[in-house]
C-alpha cells in the first residue's frame, strides 16, 4: 500500500513509521512494541551510560527479533566561558529564590564528546540494524566502521544544507526535522529558538536536493499527516510526540497529565533549560529568558544549573516537558494498537486522495 517502499525495503520493516529515539520515554517495551507492530522501534542512548545501553539493548532483544534503532547525539566536548557561567548564575539566581534552592552552583562538570569511541566500540560490537544521529555526524572513520559492520545509518536534517552535508557523508536515510517537532532540534549547529523551517516547507526541498530516502518528522500526529508526507515526496515518517501517550512509554506523570488537554499553542522553543533548542511546555521561566537573550553555558552543561530548578517541581515556573504542536492528536492506547490505527488512517487518507484525483480527472 505505501507508495514508496524504498524506507521499507532498506530498513526491513513493514511500514515506513519510525518511533522516535526520545530520552526517557522510549523505553525497550516500547520500541519493541513498535517494531513488532511493523515500524521501528528505537532507543534514545545519548544520555545513557554504557552499562545501561547493554542493559536496554538486552531487554529489547528480549522482547523483539525485529529491527530497531539506537540513537546518539554527536558533539565536541562543551566549554563555557567562566563569564558566560557568571553572567548566568547571576540572571537564575531570582528564581532559585522563588523556588527556595539557596545559590545557584558555582562549577559546571566536565564532559567529553558526545559520542566517543567507546560508544563506537559498543555499538560495533552490540550491532543494531539502524543507528541514528542527532546535531550532525560523527567523524568519516567512525561512520566507515559502522558501515563496515552492516549497520544503516540514519541523521536529523533541519535545512537542505544540512541534508547535501549529510547525502555526501555516505548515510543511508535523512530525517527531516521541522520546526514543530517536540524535543531537540537537530540542527549541525546550535541556533536561535526562532530559527527553524516547517514541516510543509522542508521535506519537498530536501526530497529534490536529494537521492537518498527522505523520512519526515515534525507536527505528524495520525495517518492523514503520513499521507501528507508521502505527498510531498517522504518515504516514511518519524513520529515521538504521538507516542508519549501509550502505556509502555516512560512518559512522566506530570506530561502525561498536559498530553491528555495539549492544544497546538502549548509549547515554545527554548535553549534556556539544556542550552540547544527544544520545544517543550511553555513556563513562565523560559518565556522570561526569551524575553532577554544573553549567552548561555554550552549543551549538557547547562543542566547543571536547570536541574535543581526543574526538580522543584513547580512547573508554571520551571519545566521542560517536551511534546511537539500535534500533541492535540494524542491517542492514550497501546504502542501496537496505535501503529495499527496509523496505518489504517494512511491507508484511507490515500484512497481519499485517489479516489478524488479520479474524479477530477473524470
Amino acid at each position: 500500500m505505501w507508495p514508496d517502499r524504498r524506507l521499507t525495503d532498506l530498513l526491513r520493516i513493514t511500514h515506513p513509521i519510525l518511533q522516535a529515539p526520545m530520552v526517557g520515554p522510549a523505553t525497550p517495551a516500547l520500541a519493541a512494541e513498535v517494531s513488532n507492530a511493523g515500524g521501528l522501534g528505537a532507543l534514545g542512548s545519548a544520555e545513557m551510560t554504557p552499562d545501561q545501553i547493554m542493559k536496554s539493548v538486552a531487554e529489547l532483544r528480549g522482547r523483539t527479533n525485529r529491527p530497531f534503532n539506537l540513537n546518539f547525539f554527536v558533539g565536541d566536548a562543551p566549554v563555557t566561558d567562566p563569564a558566560v557561567l557568571a553572567r548566568t548564575r547571576d540572571r537564575l539566581r531570582p528564581w532559585y529564590e522563588t523556588l527556595g534552592l539557596g545559590e545557584p552552583p558555582e562549577a559546571l562538570p566536565a564532559l567529553g564528546p558526545s559520542f566517543d569511541d567507546t560508544r563506537l566500540a559498543l555499538l560495533l560490537a552490540l550491532r543494531p540494524a539502524v543507528v541514528s544521529f542527532h546535531f550532525g555526524l560523527p567523524p568519516a572513520p567512525a561512520l566507515a566502521a559502522l558501515k563496515s559492520a552492516g549497520i544503516l545509518i540514519l541523521s536529523t536534517a533541519t535545512t537542505v544544507a544540512e541534508a547535501v552535508a549529510l547525502e555526501a557523508a555516505g548515510i543511508d536515510a535523512i530525517i527531516a526535522q521541522g520546526y514543530e517537532a517536540g524535543g531537540h532540534r537537530g540542527s549541525h549547529q546550535p541556533t536561535a529558538p526562532a530559527d527553524g523551517v516547517g514541516t510543509m516547507a522542508l521535506v519537498p526541498q530536501i526530497v529534490d536536493a536529494v537521492r537518498l530516502p527522505v523520512i519526515a518528522a515534525g507536527g505528524i500526529g495520525d495517518g492523514r499527516g503520513i499521507a501528507a508526507a508521502f505527498a510531498l515526496g517522504a518515504a516514511g515518517v518519524q513520529m515521538g510526540t504521538a507516542f508519549l501517550s501509550c502505556p509502555e512509554a516512560g512518559t512522566d506523570p506530570a506530561r502525561r497529565a498536559l498530553l491528555a488537554h495539549a492544544t497546538e499553542t502549548d509549547t515554545m522553543v527554548t535553549d534556556a533549560v539544556s542550552g540547544r533548542s527544544a520545544r517543550a511546555h511553555r513556563s513562565r521561566y523560559a518565556e522570561a529568558m526569551e524575553q532577554a537573550r544573553e549567552p548561555l553555558p554550552a549543551f549538557l552543561q547547562l543542566y547543571t544549573l536547570t536541574d535543581p530548578m526543574l526538580e522543584a517541581g513547580q512547573d508554571e515556573i520551571a519545566s521542560f516537558h517536551l511534546y511537539g504542536q500535534g500533541a492535540r492528536l494524542n491517542r492514550a492506547q497501546p504502542a501496537a494498537e496505535l501503529l495499527a490505527r496509523l496505518v489504517t488512517e494512511a491507508t484511507a487518507a490515500f484512497a481519499k486522495l485517489s479516489s478524488g484525483a479520479a474524479t477530477r480527472r473524470q
